[in-house]
C-alpha cells in the first residue's frame, strides 16, 4: 500500500552556524543539530552546505555533480575538459546508509576556466563563465545536475532524512567554518535528489522553509538576465536572486534582503525624506524581485551567513550567539543541542535580516 504523507505547511527545518574568525569544525555538530528537528521533515529530502572544506583547492571552483547515467557523465566530462583546467576529480566520498537508497553517481571536479574559452565566449569574469557552464549543463545535458559550483565550499544532498544524508556523505570527516543544513518536507514540489536543499549557484547556498507564491514572476524576471530555472522547485529562484542582486548588481546584502522581503506600502509611507525615496525607488526598480509567500531562509556565501523571514514572519526563525559563533535555526532547541549555553538568543522581527560576517583575511 502506498504511504500517504500528511500536508504540513509549516514543515522543514533549518540550521546554520558560522564562526566569524574562520575556525573550522567538523560536520558532526550540524548533523546533530538538524537531527533534533527530525519531525519537521518526512524523509523526502535533506542536505548541507559547508564553507572552508577545500583549503587545498580554495582558488578553484569545486563542481559537485550528480549523474543518473554514464552518458550524462561522458557529455559533461567533455564539456568540462573543453572549457576548464581540471586539477583533480573523482567520486564524492560516501558510506553505506540503509536509509539512503539508489544514489546517483556523485562526482566532484576542481576547476579553473580556460582563458581562451572565456575570450571566445565574450564572458569577462570567471564567475559569469562558471554560471553559464552550470546553466548549460543543468538545462541542456540530460541525466546531469550540478549541485554546487563555488570556491572552497560544497553542497551535499539526497532523498532521505537529513541526519542520514549527513552520515551518507561522511560530513563528520569534513571541517568548515560555515555550515547550513535542511530537513525537507516538500509540499507542492517533488522529492528527488536534485530537488533537495540547499540550492546553490557559485558561492551562494540557500535553505528554505515555506512556499514562494511569486515564483512565476521571479522566474520570468530572472530569465531576462540569463538564469534558467530547471529544478522543479520554487526555492531555486532564491539562489539566483541573491546572485543577481548582490554579485551582479553590487547591492549591499541588507538592501538585497529588503528588496526580497520588502516593507508594505503603508510602512514605506511612514518613512521620512531620503529613506522613503530610497525604498520607493527599490520597490519600483526591483518589484519583480519581491518574494511573496511564507518563508524563512538561511543563505551562506564566501564572506558570511544570513537568515531572514518574509515580511509577516509566517515561518519560525531564531538566532543565537556564543563568543564568535553565530547560529540561526527554525527552533531554539536545535541551537541549544550543540550550544547549551549561548550568550544570547533572540527572535528576529519579520523581514529583518540576521547578518554574520567573517573577519577580514579569513577567506
Amino acid at each position: 500500500m502506498k504511504q500517504v504523507y500528511p500536508r504540513i505547511l509549516s514543515g522543514c527545518g533549518l540550521i546554520g552556524s558560522m564562526n566569524e574568525k574562520g575556525r573550522r569544525v567538523n560536520g558532526e555538530d550540524i548533523i546533530t543539530a538538524i537531527s533534533t528537528m527530525h519531525e519537521r521533515s518526512n524523509g523526502l529530502g535533506g542536505g548541507f552546505a559547508a564553507y572552508g572544506i577545500y583549503p587545498e583547492h580554495k582558488e578553484e571552483y569545486a563542481l559537485h555533480v550528480m549523474y543518473s547515467s554514464g552518458i550524462g557523465k561522458d557529455i559533461t566530462d567533455k564539456l568540462i575538459d573543453e572549457n576548464f583546467y581540471v586539477s583533480a576529480d573523482g567520486r564524492i566520498p560516501t558510506r553505506p546508509v540503509d536509509a539512503i537508497s539508489k544514489p546517483p553517481l556523485l562526482w566532484r571536479y576542481f576547476v579553473r576556466p580556460k582563458e581562451s574559452k572565456m575570450e571566445e565566449s565574450g564572458i569577462h569574469t570567471e564567475d559569469d563563465f562558471v554560471l553559464e557552464a552550470v546553466m548549460h549543463i543543468n538545462f541542456e545535458v540530460e541525466d546531469s545536475f550540478v549541485m554546487s559550483s563555488g570556491k572552497n565550499m560544497g553542497a551535499f544532498k539526497a532523498v532521505g532524512y537529513a541526519g542520514d544524508v549527513g552520515r551518507f556523505y561522511k560530513l563528520d570527516e569534513y571541517h568548515g567554518y560555515t555550515w547550513i543544513a535542511h530537513a525537507r518536507f516538500p509540499t507542492n514540489t517533488p522529492g528527488w535528489w536534485g530537488g533537495a536543499h540547499p540550492f546553490t549557484l557559485l558561492d551562494w547556498a540557500v535553505v528554505h522553509n515555506g512556499e514562494i507564491s511569486s515564483y512565476g514572476i521571479n522566474r520570468r524576471y530572472l530569465e531576462m538576465f540569463g538564469y534558467r530555472c530547471t529544478l522543479q522547485t520554487d526555492t531555486e529562484v532564491m539562489a539566483y536572486l541573491l546572485d543577481l542582486l548582490i554579485r551582479r548588481h553590487k547591492m549591499p546584502i541588507r538592501i538585497a534582503c529588503d528588496v526580497m522581503a520588502s516593507r508594505f506600502w503603508k510602512d514605506i509611507d511612514r518613512l521620512d525624506g531620503e529613506e522613503q525615496r530610497k525604498m520607493l525607488a527599490m520597490r519600483q526598480v526591483y518589484g519583480s524581485a519581491l518574494v511573496n509567500g511564507p518563508f524563512a531562509i538561511i543563505f551562506g556565501h564566501r564572506r558570511g551567513m544570513v537568515g531572514f523571514n518574509d515580511r509577516i514572519k509566517l515561518r519560525p526563525m531564531v538566532a543565537g550567539r556564543k563568543d564568535d559563533t553565530l547560529y540561526i535555526a527554525s527552533e531554539e532547541a536545535a541551537i541549544r543541542e550543540i550550544c547549551p549555553n549561548p550568550d544570547r538568543v533572540w527572535s528576529p522581527r519579520a523581514g529583518e535580516p540576521v547578518i554574520g560576517w567573517l573577519e577580514e583575511g579569513v577567506a
